[in-house]
């Protein structure tokens, strides 16, 4: 049974902070300030991704590790940023304003619902996980070497976290209990243990493997280092599997299936109509309405396929109890309905429509700006296969929202890739002039224009590369940032 009140107010009422943890969390904060900005984010991901989730309890508040990591970083990000540098890379774009809207929509509309100081104090924590993290891989995420550095990092983890998983998976013994100071004990569905490591859930480890997938395969394919692409790509499908969760199964899933996507890239609207078309034919010949498909749906055996699609019928005949603030009553529309086990619907019940529709707007702008950065490299194969996966990356965290909503770690790795996309479409858009919004260069009076794109042609100035493209209008701007 839940709570009475699951959104807030609960959580332990002490210090829980195992030794490991907090001597790892230390090292991690010094490294954050000693190392040269360039490698600051090689100790936060380590830290972020394979601690486990601990806190510290001030006066009712939970200072959780990550908290205090993301304040560090953010600390280092300002101090060390040179007076003549942009602060967001690529500049302050459409995404941003979306995510700053869902961000206040969502913290006004739970802040009227519950009218409590609780609420205040954990919708504070909230902004400090949502907006602290999103400004923080903002910040770091500036340019071609930070880009290929996250990915390398990403794959560094996964491979840690994959020989943890797999350890506990055939084990029954979850590693991180050591640091943590007291065991993890794995949940096991229909016999198959579902490792989770250091994250809240089997189902949020498998997502984080599954939708780095793409990531990996660009740093194999495009040769930036297929030695780590190849790590990766194992250690992604290790991750999936560990975890036993039809969830992030579906997201991998989800990214093979973008990826192969790609001899068909010229026709994605076709694609687009033809399973919008293809939904309204099944909604005409199913008794029930076409999410109900979501129960038929079980990767891994002994999935909540009912749940999920339940999960979205209350939600649609719901609409008029969440639309204006979101609800506090969803736990009574039926059994588990407590469990918000989809981010889009958990956005909505706790934020209202106001909140939903910014969601659905960082994603659809994000896939706008991808779509039309690809269209302006149309015929060089090389610098499109990265939008490609970047927008294949996207596409497998949608399909992963449908089955989880992210509340621990895992937000990071969605942070990150929204920061990708804004660094790596930003140049393209504002060279021709194909940006879906007005660009705004934040705290910098000079254009952003020495960024060399991860696709860059390796032979710069030869026919048809951006670089040729670009030099008339880049003349004699350079790029200075701290390292």
């Amino acid at each position: 049974m839940p709570p009475p009140n699951n959104n807030f107010g609960g959580g332990t009422a002490e210090t829980v902070l195992g030794t490991g943890v907090l001597v790892l969390m230390i090292i991690a904060v010094l490294l954050v300030f000693l190392l040269p900005r360039r490698w600051v984010l090689v100790p936060l991901m380590f830290a972020i991704f394979l601690l486990p989730a601990q806190s510290f309890v001030i006066g009712g508040f939970h200072l959780f590790v990550t908290r205090i990591l993301i304040l560090a970083g953010l600390g280092r990000s300002i101090a060390s940023r040179s007076p003549d540098s942009p602060l967001f890379g690529g500049g302050y774009n459409a995404v941003d304003t979306l995510f700053i809207l869902y961000a206040i929509f969502h913290v006004s509309a739970f802040v009227l619902l519950y009218q409590q100081m609780g609420a205040l104090a954990n919708q504070f924590g909230f902004l400090w996980d949502l907006l602290g993290g999103y400004l923080l891989m903002r910040f770091l995420i500036q340019d071609d070497d930070d880009i290929q550095r996250t990915i390398k990092i990403f794959s560094v983890v996964a491979t840690v976290l994959a020989a943890t998983l797999l350890y506990e998976k055939f084990y029954d013994v979850n590693l991180y209990g050591f640091i943590a100071g007291h065991p993890i004990i794995p949940e096991i569905r229909n016999g198959s243990i579902r490792a989770q490591g250091p994250f809240h859930h089997a189902i949020l480890a498998g997502t984080f493997g599954a939708t780095l997938l793409p990531l990996f395969f660009w740093l194999w394919k495009s040769g930036r280092s297929k030695v780590l692409g190849l790590i990766g790509m194992f250690a992604s499908s290790a991750i999936t599997l560990a975890s036993a969760s039809s969830t992030p199964v579906s997201a991998y899933l989800a990214a093979i299936l973008a990826i192969c996507f790609w001899p068909i890239r010229g026709r994605m609207r076709m694609v687009r109509w033809g399973i919008v078309i293809a939904i309204l034919a099944l909604n005409m010949v199913m008794r029930a309405p076409v999410w109900w498909a979501l129960e038929h749906v079980d990767l891994a055996g002994g999935s909540a396929g009912e749940h999920r699609a339940e999960l979205v019928d209350n939600f649609v005949r719901h609409f008029g109890d969440w639309w204006l603030i979101g609800t506090k009553d969803n736990a009574n529309w039926g059994f588990e309905m407590w469990d918000q086990s989809n981010q889009y619907i958990a956005d909505g019940e706790t934020g209202g429509l106001a909140t939903f529709i910014c969601l659905i707007g960082v994603i659809s702008v994000s896939f706008r700006r991808l779509g039309l950065s690809r269209r302006f490299l149309q015929g060089d194969a090389t610098r499109e296969w990265y939008i490609w996966l970047l927008g294949a990356a996207l596409f497998s965290h949608c399909v992963a929202f449908l089955g989880i909503s992210y509340f621990d770690q895992t937000r990071v790795t969605w942070y990150a890739l929204l920061a990708m996309i804004s660094a790596t479409t930003a140049p393209l858009l504002k060279a021709r002039g194909l940006s879906p919004e007005r660009h705004v260069e934040t705290l910098s009076a000079k254009p952003h224009m020495g960024y060399s794109p991860p696709w860059q042609s390796a032979k710069a100035g030869s026919k048809g590369s951006f670089d040729s493209q670009r030099k008339p209008f880049n003349s004699g701007l350079v790029q200075h940032r701290p390292k």
